[in-house]
């Protein structure tokens, strides 16, 4: 018998001989809790929990405080449309098949959100999904079509399309909170992903917001008038530049000077942005910008002037639009705290990548340089996350999908390609951990005119390659962190240079990327 017992299951041995299996030990809260906070285009420099000087998130800092925040949270392809598919499927670009804004998701492919609703979670879709096709995996969605709107936004719903009167950011977490109280099976453990337009161009404050930033003179960047120098041709063939190609009708909110012979989608925008709005959310928006639209007109400003006057409005009306997601945000965490659900919510709060606000003279992102490579990533989570912790290692967008799989309890399939980020949110950081980070951009020829690149970040170096211009810089972070000088080919960083070289090719084989051809001795 006891031969024969040996060889069995313990499961079929206790049906045998009737004792009861061993329970795996669960967590007394069980599963916990996924709420994952997301806006589009949130620069670290604009959190004060990062150090920013132009404004302060105090319910962004209540989650770093009250959590982690990590220093060093990265994208793997700074846009907009390929993050969140990079987030959603745990795999780079090239294999989820989002490379740029314009290639629709499939939403066949497999999901963290389909996994946790696999495994008994409640899961819900709220806000930008911008991925084009229907989302999947989820037991309620409400999203925006597109972009969406500011003001009186439409959204996409499982049975058609509805307009909601009010402010986008406020209707999304009005939105979240009433599935949260009244959508969802309270004896089921919850993903949401509550997901802000905010603050993508072009920037338009809430009533709330709109004279928050009325009075205040913004700091300009060191590097504001950057002539490029010193770098690849790229930096200086872009079209992302403030004093260019920021535009004064559309993106500064001088509607007047739209020119609406030409029936362009840029000089129609401030137009369709003012006609959406009601009578009342007009006069606000009058009162707002009225007179200081005149001053400026009256002034005639050029040149260096004209730079800085539109870098001034552009910060005021980015930070009226954070202002107004941070309020919001405070809204979901006191009722998690007020319900009680706080204790066994994880909380992500986070942004599909990085943005420019004016550093290099730039707005927007797409670049492998610093700004629009780093995206916030802060995480509470009661029990398990120290409050007030910091992480320096290096992680990624990537590593999100597997992260809520790892804190569900869920096996991350071996497809994805991250790491899952729970040991570190523990305060222990795994023997294997990456020590670089791989990055691919494809959207050439396209909007603001950024070359394709790939590159390899460690903790203190980067290599970028052009690869269609074969055109190399390489930085020393900690002597030169605005990155304003290549010392690539420079004889004292010969041996440096080789090591990321070999470095860039083993991560891109790792990350099967065929999209970009073999470093091979290409730097050497």
């Amino acid at each position: 018998m006891k031969n024969i017992l040996s060889s069995l299951p313990l499961l079929a041995i206790c049906l045998l001989i009737g004792c009861t299996p061993p329970q795996p030990e669960e967590s007394p809260k069980g599963p916990p809790n996924i709420l994952f906070i997301f806006t589009d285009d949130h620069a670290l420099q604009a959190i004060s929990a990062y150090g920013s000087y132009r404004n302060q998130t105090p319910n962004i800092d209540r989650i770093a405080q009250e959590g982690m925040l990590f220093r060093h949270a990265m994208v793997t392809n700074s846009i907009c449309a390929p993050s969140r598919a990079v987030i959603l499927t745990g795999m780079h670009s090239h294999l989820n098949g989002v490379l740029d804004n314009r290639l629709p998701f499939d939403s066949t492919q497999v999901t963290f959100p389909k996994l946790l609703q696999g495994a008994g979670y409640q899961t819900a879709m709220i806000g930008k999904w911008h991925l084009k096709t229907q989302p999947t995996g989820f037991d309620f969605w409400k999203v925006l079509p597109g972009q969406g709107h500011y003001y009186n936004p439409d959204f996409r719903t499982p049975t058609g399309q509805e307009r909601i009167e009010g402010y986008v950011t406020d209707i999304v977490t009005d939105v979240s909170l009433d599935w949260l109280k009244n959508g969802r099976d309270p004896n089921k453990p919850f993903l949401l992903m509550s997901q802000h337009k905010a603050p993508h161009r072009e920037w338009s404050p809430g009533a709330a917001h709109l004279t928050t930033y009325r009075d205040t003179e913004f700091k300009e960047p060191e590097t504001l008038f950057d002539d490029y120098s010193n770098r690849a041709s790229p930096a200086s063939n872009q079209e992302m530049t403030i004093a260019t190609h920021m535009d004064l009708a559309y993106d500064n909110k001088i509607r007047s000077l739209a020119d609406t012979s030409e029936k362009t989608w840029r000089n129609m925008a401030p137009y369709r942005l003012y006609n959406r709005m009601t009578t009342e959310q007009q006069g606000a928006w009058d009162a707002a910008y009225g007179p200081e639209n005149e001053e400026f007109l009256e002034a005639e400003l050029t040149g260096e002037e004209l730079v800085r006057w539109k870098y001034q409005r552009y910060m005021n009306d980015y930070l009226s639009c954070i202002a107004s997601v941070d309020d919001n945000i405070g809204r979901i965490l006191d009722y998690l705290d007020e319900s009680g659900l706080a204790e066994n919510t994880l909380v992500v709060y986070s942004s599909d990548q990085g943005f420019y606000l004016g550093e290099h003279g730039w707005f927007d992102k797409r670049w492998m340089y610093e700004e629009s490579l780093h995206m916030p990533l802060v995480v509470r989570w009661p029990g398990v996350v120290e409050p007030g912790s910091e992480n320096e290692d290096l992680v990624q967008n990537l590593d999100f999908a597997e992260t809520f799989l790892d804190a569900a309890g869920v096996a991350i399939p071996d497809q994805m390609q991250g790491q899952s980020l729970v040991p570190l949110l523990k305060g222990e950081k795994p023997e294997n951990w990456r020590e670089s980070i791989y990055y691919h951009y494809h959207e050439f020829p396209g909007a603001h005119s950024v070359a394709k690149h790939i590159g390899v970040r460690n903790g203190r170096y980067k290599l970028i390659w052009y690869y269609e211009t074969d055109e190399w810089e390489f930085f020393d972070l900690e002597t030169d962190p605005q990155e304003m000088n290549s010392v690539y080919g420079k004889a004292e960083f010969a041996d440096i240079q080789g090591v990321l070289t070999t470095e860039l090719e083993r991560l891109r084989v790792e990350a099967k990327d065929d999209l970009a051809p073999g470093v091979g001795k290409a730097a050497s």
